[in-house]
């Protein structure tokens, strides 16, 4: 008799294994009881965001469903308020390795292959003096205004 679905089980056909926790809490954050955790998958809301902001019909409530504060609170009592989205497209077409001793360094062009891309976000903020640029992180931790 040929083996099953699911780790050679023929008796539960059609059942999915999972072997790794889903979701599970990164090291060094806690739950709701023990503190605040980390978003999960932060990383991910934060490509989908910079995916879906700019050919959005309507930005404002793109932000909105992202839970983007638009006021907020900074951590040393800053009320801010969102002024702008900002998007960068990032590309690394070169190497610096320092020299021994720190004094100089050798630079090398980076092939094709070994060239990265990304997109960066920046979310600035006017405090009533000056912009402050955050990342979604540092957005999303903003307390209420």
């Amino acid at each position: 008799m040929p083996a099953g679905i699911g780790h050679n089980r023929p008796g539960e056909a059609g059942r999915p294994v999972q072997w790794q926790t889903p979701h599970r809490p990164h090291v060094g954050s806690t739950d709701e009881e023990g503190g605040a955790a980390a978003e999960t998958d932060l990383d991910l809301v934060e490509k989908a965001l910079v995916e879906g902001f700019l050919p959005a019909d309507d930005p404002t409530s793109f932000l909105r469903l992202a839970r983007v504060p638009f006021e907020g609170t900074a951590a040393d009592g800053a009320k801010l308020a969102l002024l702008r989205v900002e998007i960068d497209s990032v590309a690394d077409v070169g190497s610096v390795t320092p020299h021994l001793g720190g004094g100089s360094f050798r630079y090398d062009p980076l092939p094709a292959r070994m060239v990265s891309r990304r997109k960066r976000l920046r979310l600035v903020y006017f405090d009533g003096q000056n912009l402050r640029m955050l990342d979604l992180a540092e957005a999303l931790s903003l307390g209420a205004a």
